[in-house]
């Protein structure tokens, strides 16, 4: 083993690449042990004390804004590169959408693409030299090119994919959510007390959904109006199907309206949608399957159907005319 690394220099470079990995890896983790055990023993140390501290020490919430990325996003523009994007407020957006909540995170997002384009092709370049025969200038610069615009745009797809994906749960199981409201305003419930006992209900269910709610609910009993409130919650999810809602309860609460009857029309709305969704995903399936089948069964089935008359030609029409 020791002879293979000592004589192979990829293998070497593999070993020497897991160590450094392994040493920041422990690094950063008892950096953040310390860190959280500096938190605690000052909090201890106000308790204690007996006296109100004059500023609030960092919760869960700020420990998590503060992680190792978003300090390092920080040291990085404080030595003088500017993270922010050219259209800040689109990627924020884009983000959000994508369930990155922080503040940092366009910041994080800009870093993580520069890392990429650079590192992607530097390891490249260090693979090919660390190898027998380093490859030639140009297969090294068309492929270090394709890693860089791969380091630029695989954040984005990710980015994409991920919203997409976190909008598709959303909309699916929105539909269970009005009717658990429904049947939470029917029996008197109030909209605040309705969002916080389903968003309570539909953790395990349906969490992005219960997120949402919670927020919600968490504005409202901080003093924000319910016109605002919503508004918070038609941006927060980006789904064409919420916003619908959160404008027919707004124009419900301006007219005063009942809130019941139109959740119940709603609720039976959304329900068909879903319907006609699956149906449509029903009806797309013969065209999808029709792609392997053209493409794995019917030369199988081809070949099966083709073989004896292959045969019967190789075993008497080939003998005959060899004989002529």
């Amino acid at each position: 083993m020791f002879d293979l690394v000592l004589q192979n220099a990829t293998v070497r470079v593999l070993v020497l690449l897991a160590i450094f990995a392994l040493v920041v890896a422990f690094s950063f983790y008892a950096i953040v042990a310390l860190n959280r055990r500096s938190v605690v023993r000052g909090q201890v140390e106000q308790m204690m004390a007996g006296s109100r501290p004059a500023k609030a020490g960092p919760g869960l919430r700020v420990d998590v804004l503060e992680g190792g990325w978003s300090r390092l996003a920080k040291s990085i523009e404080d030595a003088g590169l500017n993270l922010a994007d050219t259209n800040q407020e689109r990627l924020t957006k884009t983000l959000r959408g994508a369930g990155f909540n922080s503040p940092a995170a366009p910041k994080i997002y800009t870093l993580i693409r520069l890392c990429m384009i650079f590192l992607l092709p530097l390891g490249y370049v260090a693979l090919s030299y660390s190898s027998g025969e380093p490859p030639s200038f140009t297969k090294m610069y068309f492929v270090g090119t394709g890693l860089a615009l791969l380091g630029l745009l695989g954040p984005s797809l990710f980015i994409t994919a991920r919203a997409d994906r976190r909008k598709e749960e959303i909309t699916n199981g929105f539909p269970d959510c009005l009717d658990l409201m429904l049947v939470c305003v029917e029996s008197g419930l109030g909209l605040e007390a309705a969002l916080d006992r389903v968003g309570r209900e539909m953790v395990i269910s349906h969490p992005k959904v219960a997120e949402l709610l919670s927020i919600t609910t968490l504005q409202l009993r901080a003093g924000a109006s319910r016109e605002e409130a919503f508004r918070k919650l038609a941006d927060a999810s980006a789904v064409d199907d919420i916003r619908s809602f959160t404008t027919l309860i707004i124009q419900s609460d301006k007219l005063g309206t009942s809130i019941a009857t139109t959740l119940r029309v709603y609720a039976a709305e959304m329900r068909e949608k879903r319907r006609m969704r699956a149906e449509e995903k029903a009806h797309r399936l013969p065209v999808l399957i029709s792609i392997p089948l053209v493409a794995c069964m019917l030369p199988t089935m081809i070949g099966t159907l083709m073989l004896p008359a292959v045969v019967m030609v190789a075993r008497e029409i080939f003998p005959i005319m060899a004989g002529r």
